[in-house]
């Protein structure tokens, strides 16, 4: 049984491939999603979705958002205050290998989600995580 960490911050997180992702709505509710991370080597987070997602609707109106371990353990709860935000076209290039966005799953990351968001139309958007303090 693996543990979860008591406290989140990026160090922790690099071991991970996965995070439950809460962003929030108009309402006032989260809504939790997966997401796939990458953590470059100054510690920075980020991950990446395409313009029709709900959540990229939703991070543009409140880029607050809590980030937990993604596990099958029920009743973690995030414990501290995250930022989302959208990085520069060519940010993510530079920081982050492209290699490093699909350790988990290579047939997925690297050939089905890229010619999925191509034959829809949509483009991919990379966001930064960063701790508030």
């Amino acid at each position: 049984m693996s543990r979860t960490p008591t406290t989140l911050d990026a160090s922790t997180l690099r071991t991970q491939r996965t995070i439950l992702l809460s962003t929030r709505k108009r309402d006032g509710s989260w809504v939790s999603t997966p997401v796939s991370i990458v953590v470059d080597d100054d510690g920075r987070l980020y991950f990446r979705t395409y313009d029709a997602a709900g959540k990229y609707k939703r991070l543009r109106n409140f880029p607050q958002v809590r980030v937990a371990p993604a596990t099958t353990l029920r009743g973690v709860r995030p414990d501290r205050p995250w930022t989302a935000r959208r990085a520069a076209s060519g940010e993510t290039t530079r920081r982050v290998p492209a290699r490093s966005w699909r350790p988990s799953i290579p047939c997925l990351h690297r050939r089905l989600v890229p010619w999925l968001h191509r034959r829809k139309g949509w483009t991919t958007v990379h966001y930064e995580l960063t701790l508030d303090d």
